[in-house]
């Protein structure tokens, strides 16, 4: 398949009736998954900055705002804000 295909298959799923419904999900993971989930996600909404053609490009800006506020929400409620400046900090030098 091409990315064009897959594409197409991740818009399609994303459209199917009630994809867009709020959830809750009672969620307990540990500090250090909490600081790696900010990473992941942070990586990936960089990466599709840079990259028009994958997967993400077919994704509404307000659902990537949604999960970097996820992301953000997460490293909130761990108390880990600081750490993950002070550890983003250290990574751009």
């Amino acid at each position: 398949m091409t990315t064009n295909d897959v594409a197409k298959v991740f818009d399609t799923i994303l459209s199917i009736p009630g994809m867009g419904e709020v959830v809750k999900i009672d969620l307990r993971i540990s500090r250090k998954n909490v600081l790696l989930l900010n990473q992941v996600i942070e990586l990936g909404l960089e990466a599709k900055e840079q990259d028009k053609t994958g997967l993400l490009s077919t994704v509404p800006e307000d659902d990537l705002k949604e999960l970097k506020s996820l992301s953000v929400d997460c490293l909130t409620k761990a108390g880990l804000t600081d750490l993950s400046e002070k550890l983003k900090s250290l990574g751009a030098k």
